[in-house]
């Protein structure tokens, strides 16, 4: 069963709140462990009740704790990542990242864990839950499978399909460059397009492209920033975007817009369109939303509502205290309301 990362983040929420384990699966660069962040919060769990472990680089005993000797007894001795979750008073999350990669030894070794949720005498806190995360078979990344006691041991298995949708609305969170936001809405088939190779080539994916937008922001001379692209979601997406990216370059100034929005183009073309919109949403605030709510009506005049839609939610994504201002009352109130709410 697949889930978009948006419906992912509730189920993986569900599950912490539940204490119930969790396994994702998807593609390299898909999200997952994102995911698997994102829902912490959003499960009352403080950032520093967050445990990250890599089976695949991890010796069984990590998972099992190092034998010792005590007051003459033998003993196992929990250390690392096992420690912190033992001594766990709080709401945590333990987080099993790459667990297909893992040798079959250290699947089994965090196999009690898992279910009896207790290992070598030592007893793990109710308040902790575990999240695993895997790429598949097929994706070539090392995985071998998952043991079938280990893969019964979770409370579902589900695997991530990308949306370009969710990856918008987090790009725009987290401050991502508008070109690769207008890019992947354009060509939404390119936001994940993973193919397994054993060339030493990338493929675009949600992580590619954040990789992509760290490039722009370097500032290299056109040349190896056009090979940093290529480099980091491979040359045919790559080229791509270096195309759109001259295009983009050469759009209407985003600034000459937010000035006098009454005079700035309105573009038939959808490319241009998504690059503006896209632009304009990145620059919203309190003090610049009136204009960019005019400039949106005139694209509702100009028969592209959609993109007066994707405008005005991007803002509203982008900075939810616009809802406060005298602009967005009034913009609520009239026929760009019905948009904003999903009505167009």
């Amino acid at each position: 069963m697949t889930l978009s990362p948006a419906d992912m983040l509730v189920a993986t929420v569900g599950c912490i709140e539940a204490r119930q384990p969790l396994l994702i699966q998807g593609p390299p660069g898909g999200g997952k462990t994102s995911i698997g962040f994102q829902a912490a919060p959003l499960a009352g769990i403080a950032p520093g009740d967050v445990i990250l472990s890599h089976p695949v680089v991890e010796d069984p005993t990590d998972a099992k704790g190092i034998p010792w000797v005590v007051d003459g007894n033998a003993d196992f001795l929990p250390f690392g990542a096992l420690r912190r979750a033992m001594g766990a008073t709080r709401p945590t999350l333990w987080i099993l990242d790459d667990l297909g990669q893992a040798s079959p030894a250290m699947q089994a070794a965090y196999m009690q864990l898992l279910l009896a949720r207790e290992v070598n005498g030592h007893k793990l806190p109710d308040c902790v839950t575990f999240v695993a995360m895997t790429n598949r078979r097929t994706d070539r990344a090392g995985v071998s499978g998952i043991l079938e006691p280990v893969k019964s041991r979770f409370l579902s298995i589900l695997e991530l399909e990308t949306s370009v949708d969710d990856f918008s609305n987090w790009a725009l969170s987290n401050g991502q460059r508008p070109e690769v936001i207008a890019f992947c809405r354009l060509r939404p088939e390119l936001l994940s397009d993973f193919q397994a190779s054993a060339d030493m080539a990338n493929s675009p994916s949600p992580r590619t492209w954040s990789h992509v937008s760290a490039i722009l922001d370097m500032g290299l001379p056109a040349e190896i920033e056009t090979a940093m692209i290529c480099g980091a979601v491979g040359d045919g997406a790559g080229m791509e975007f270096v195309g759109f990216l001259r295009m983009y370059q050469e759009l209407p100034s985003i600034d000459a817009i937010l000035i006098d929005p009454q005079t700035g183009d309105i573009p038939d073309s959808p490319a241009t369109l998504y690059a503006i919109t896209t632009g304009l949403a990145t620059r919203v605030n309190d003090q610049t939303f009136g204009r960019i709510a005019e400039y949106a009506t005139r694209i509702l005049d100009a028969n592209h509502g959609e993109f007066a839609a994707l405008l005005l939610r991007d803002c509203l994504k982008r900075d939810d205290t616009i809802t406060q201002t005298t602009d967005f009352v009034r913009l609520a109130a009239g026929p760009l309301g019905d948009l904003i709410s999903g009505g167009h």
